[in-house]
């Protein structure tokens, strides 16, 4: 290793708020900690649970009785053949009502 480069690194204690106490190597002396392993609920075992509850109950009281409206009634789709087929149909009832009748007569003369 170069000399003069690499940080000082020696013998140090990490203190939990806890009490607990951990000899380590670091380059820092004498490190605090708010939390470690031995006391964190997390590896402990002693996990506080969210009272879940009182908020689904919360959530039903505030919307018991209400119905979901914005959800729209969709029509069954209808293929693109069968709307051809209707447009067609449409359309020779339209040709075939007396007045185009009548103005086809008067253009035939």
């Amino acid at each position: 290793m170069k000399k003069g480069i690499h940080p000082q690194y020696f013998p140090t204690e990490i203190r939990c708020a806890c009490g607990n106490v951990i000899e380590t190597r670091s380059t820092k002396d004498n490190v605090t900690v708010q939390i470690c392993s031995s006391c964190h609920p997390f590896y402990t075992g002693k996990q506080k649970l969210v009272d879940a509850a009182g908020r689904i109950d919360r959530f039903a009281k505030k919307f018991s009785g209400k119905t979901v409206s914005s959800q729209k009634v969709q029509k069954p789709m209808v293929p693109r053949a069968v709307k051809k087929v209707k447009k067609e149909k449409e359309a020779k009832e339209v040709k075939e009502t007396p007045q185009k009748q009548e103005v086809s007569e008067k253009k035939e003369e």
